[in-house]
């Protein structure tokens, strides 16, 4: 070891060769993990990564050009709404199509709707779930207004009699059959 190093700051482990690291400047931190500098590599052509965009997969840390072409793992996903690569590890997936978190988001509002419930019409269109029975919400065949879940729910009830709708508390069971 070098003398220099006992004067120098311990700065803790290095995650990948387990080596105390010394001295500003030789390490880096990157997901919440200490490396040498020296050892902060591409996992597959062995580039110094500190400082560099990085990309990690599956225990993998990859620099960009081996992330998008080497091949080595599945090729980046498109956002299914803005059509753009998804670069970052955060991909989120909904009715079998990719978004970015930030594109993901109810075409009425534009409401983010990343970890919230949510409704697809028929055409695969994403809708907040306010927004989706606002305007998907059948009509009630007595008095004529949307059937809507009640304040605090995201799931409505109806009656349905001779495919016709109904409030719950607007159906007769005495209904003309005319």
């Amino acid at each position: 070891m070098d003398p220099s190093y006992r004067t120098s700051l311990y700065f803790g482990s290095c995650t990948r060769c387990s080596e105390a690291v010394y001295g500003a400047g030789r390490g880096c931190r990157a997901m919440g993990r200490l490396f040498h500098d020296t050892c902060f590599t591409c996992s597959v052509c062995s580039k110094k990564l500190s400082g560099q965009p990085f990309y990690t997969v599956s225990g993998g840390i990859y620099c960009e050009n081996d992330f998008l072409y080497s091949g080595v793992h599945p090729a980046p996903e498109v956002c299914n709404s803005c059509g753009y690569l998804i670069m970052d590890n955060m991909v989120l997936q909904a009715r079998g199509r990719s978004y970015h978190p930030s594109c993901f988001r109810c075409v009425v509002c534009s409401q983010s709707l990343e970890g919230q419930p949510f409704s697809v019409d028929s055409d695969r269109r994403v809708y907040c779930v306010s927004d989706y029975h606002r305007l998907r919400a059948p009509c009630c065949a007595a008095c004529r207004t949307p059937i809507l879940p009640n304040e605090g729910s995201t799931e409505s009830i109806k009656v349905v009699s001779l495919d016709r709708s109904y409030h719950v508390e607007c159906f007769s069971g005495d209904v003309n059959l005319i």
